[in-house]
């Protein structure tokens, strides 16, 4: 399947899979901004892509993410078809961190990777009962330790 993309700056990195069978795409950064006040860090990717109708992108730290003191701030990234803009990974930093003694990315880094996959289009139903199941109404914990 081809995706359309489009850099928007002439270092950006076109994503790709580091290895065959990988899941995820590798998103580089060509420029961050820290943001003291809200302690997060913005990683640029210099990327736009066009995702088709019926698919979503998903945005993910890469496993390396261990190696720094950064957590993705909205866990997933969701990048829905109708969106043209650049794709940015937005990391929280740890509180009260100063910047000069934070492990994170640089530029050029692997800051993230994008998965793109169908989803299907869902009718909601509203009714008064639904059917009954093993689990229940169980949740958080139920299922064991």
């Amino acid at each position: 399947m081809k995706v359309r993309f489009k850099k928007l700056s002439r270092n950006a990195v076109t994503p790709s899979y580091a290895k065959p069978g990988d899941a995820g795409m590798d998103m580089t950064s060509v420029t961050h901004l820290t943001d003291t006040a809200n302690q997060t860090v913005n990683y640029h990717t210099g990327i736009a892509v066009e995702i088709p109708k019926g698919y979503v992108g998903l945005l993910f730290p890469r496993s390396s993410v261990y190696k720094t003191d950064l957590i993705l701030s909205n866990c997933v990234g969701v990048i829905d078809s109708g969106y043209r803009g650049e794709i940015v990974f937005k990391y929280k930093m740890p509180p009260n961190t100063y910047y000069t003694s934070l492990k994170r990315f640089d530029d050029g880094d692997r800051v993230g990777q994008l998965i793109i996959i169908p989803y299907p289009e869902i009718e909601m139903e509203e009714v008064t009962e639904l059917t009954d199941s093993e689990r229940g109404e169980q949740g958080f914990g139920s299922t064991g330790k």
